[in-house]
C-alpha cells in the first residue's frame, strides 16, 4: 500500500486525520493550505473511502461537554462463541454505547463483549446496563467505572510518515 500512497496524499490524509477546520467550507481550507483545489481534497477524500484507507468519516462527540459525564465499560460474558457476534450488534446497536469490541476471554477473566456506556451518572450507567442485560439476555456482566483518564485523542498515522516530495 505505502508504493501507491504519493506524497501528495499524504499531505491531504495528515489535514483529514486531525480536527477539520471549524469554518463553514472545511475541504476549502485544507485545499488552501496545501496549495490545491477543493474538489481534488473532496475526490481524494472519497477516493480513500472507497480504498478502504478508513473505516468511517465523522464528527466525534465529546461527551463531557455534552453533559455525559459518566462512562462505564461493560464488560460481558457470552460463552457461546456463535452467540457473540448477534449479541455484540445488540449491544453496540444502543444509543448510550459508543464503542463495542469483542477480545478472547481467559480462565479468570470470562468477559467477552466489551462496551462504552455513556450517561449523566454512573446510576444512570447502570440503569441502562441493566436494561441491556435484561435485552440480551446475558446475566453474566459487570460495569467498570473510570477513576481517572490519561488521553483523550486519536492516532495519527501520517505526521512522520517519510515519503520524498520526488513521489507525487
Amino acid at each position: 500500500m505505502k508504493k501507491e500512497i504519493k506524497a501528495s496524499d499524504v499531505a491531504i490524509m495528515k489535514e483529514l486525520q486531525g480536527h477539520l477546520p471549524m469554518v463553514k467550507n472545511p475541504f476549502a481550507a485544507i485545499a488552501e493550505k496545501l496549495g490545491i483545489a477543493e474538489d481534488e481534497v473532496i475526490n481524494k477524500t472519497r477516493e480513500y473511502g472507497e480504498k478502504k484507507y478508513y473505516r468511517r468519516f465523522g464528527a466525534t462527540l465529546r461527551h463531557h461537554k455534552a453533559g455525559f459525564t459518566a462512562n462505564g465499560m461493560g464488560i460481558w460474558s457470552v460463552p457461546k462463541e456463535e452467540e457473540r457476534a448477534p449479541m455484540g450488534e445488540l449491544l453496540s446497536n444502543r444509543p448510550e454505547v459508543s464503542h463495542a469490541y469483542e477480545r478472547p476471554s481467559f480462565p479468570d477473566w470470562p468477559y467477552h463483549l466489551f462496551t462504552m456506556i455513556h450517561g449523566e451518572s454512573e446510576e444512570e450507567v447502570l440503569k441502562i446496563a441493566k436494561g441491556m442485560s435484561e435485552e440480551t439476555g446475558i446475566t453474566e456482566y459487570d460495569v467498570l467505572f473510570s477513576t481517572r483518564e490519561f488521553k483523550k485523542s486519536s492516532m495519527r498515522y501520517f505526521d512522520a510518515w517519510p515519503l520524498p516530495d520526488n513521489e507525487q
